[in-house]
């Protein structure tokens, strides 16, 4: 993605190369995911002129996107001072001129959406780092991947342009490691494997994601570390990253996340609303600008090794 001039008064130029998991979609799907946007919203910047497909073909919403495919796209940016920084609680794990890797607690939601307009993650890494409003998407600066506003742990951020663009680079291209620590009921019929199954909207609940024939393709790998009890701790590796994604998987190899009220609501509810057992706790990549290797590691947050303790010195029932 680059930026052209200084003024928010100005268009913005993105320039989004089409990975493996998105080719095949139609142009306004992709646009759509991409944005952030609506899907009748992108088409009217596509009828407006303001999306073209490397450089020279006329784009059309139905057109189908291949890999490595770049598309063009000219957005009118939300002025930055839309988004009051505000003084938000999480830590700061390493931080340089480039990008800035923090740990996030549960609860806390990584951008402003309906219902959350304040009081987000993005602002408060604009209270302590303003930069970050020069780079990538205006509603979002900084963000280059998210963690559902009920999971905690590990999250990368970008601090300019061109760390956003290599950084955005590298998750789409899977060159970045996620794995995360889940505490599940029951234990899944494998101790090891790889769930590849598509996801999309859930039909019946907008609010849920579901495992469907028409959504797009996820892969989960998972390891069981140990099974006492009724629970079974999971490792899980992403190869993609969809929304809900592990969540959605392990509900449906009959293993819902421990607190999980959205996917397992019959189930008993060790949390509240703003948290389930799940946390991002392992986090690999190359330094963008320098190419250094990055790796970092958050250990279990303290409510949850509680859970763990407290579960485990007694009974909980079967699952």
């Amino acid at each position: 993605m680059n930026f052209h001039g200084d003024d928010f008064s100005k268009e913005k130029i993105y320039n989004l190369v089409v990975s493996d998991d998105l080719a095949g979609e139609r142009l306004d799907v992709f646009l759509a995911c991409k944005l952030d946007k609506t899907r009748s919203q992108v088409q009217i910047l596509i009828s407006d002129g303001k999306v073209s497909i490397e450089g020279q073909m006329k784009a059309k919403s139905s057109l189908i996107v291949r890999p490595q495919m770049v598309v063009s796209v000219r957005v009118q940016p939300k002025p930055v001072h839309d988004l009051v920084p505000e003084p938000i609680n999480f830590d700061i794990f390493y931080a340089d001129e480039d990008l800035i890797v923090l740990n996030k607690p549960s609860g806390l939601i990584v951008h402003p959406a309906p219902g959350h307009w304040s009081g987000t993650l993005v602002h408060g890494l604009l209270h302590r780092f303003p930069e970050i409003g020069e780079c990538g998407v205006p509603e979002r600066p900084g963000i280059v991947h998210r963690l559902d506003g009920s999971t905690s742990g590990l999250m990368v951020v970008s601090r300019n342009e061109r760390a956003h663009d290599l950084l955005s680079k590298a998750f789409q291209e899977r060159r970045v490691q996620k794995e995360y620590l889940g505490l599940v009921w029951g234990s899944p019929k494998n101790m090891s494997g790889r769930v590849d199954l598509p996801i999309g909207r859930d039909p019946r609940n907008r609010y849920r994601m579901a495992v469907t024939p028409s959504g797009r393709r996820s892969v989960t790998g998972y390891k069981v570390l140990w099974r006492r009890k009724g629970y079974s701790l999971v490792r899980c590796s992403l190869m993609t990253g969809r929304t809900h994604q592990i969540r959605v998987h392990m509900k449906h190899l009959g293993c819902p996340i421990v607190g999980d009220q959205l996917y397992a609501p019959r189930r008993k509810m060790p949390f509240g609303l703003e948290r389930v057992f799940l946390h991002s706790w392992m986090l690999a990549f190359s330094h963008p600008i320098d190419g250094r290797p990055m790796r970092f590691r958050a250990p279990l947050p303290p409510e949850l090794v509680d859970f763990l303790t407290k579960a485990f010195s007694r009974d909980p029932g079967r699952p």
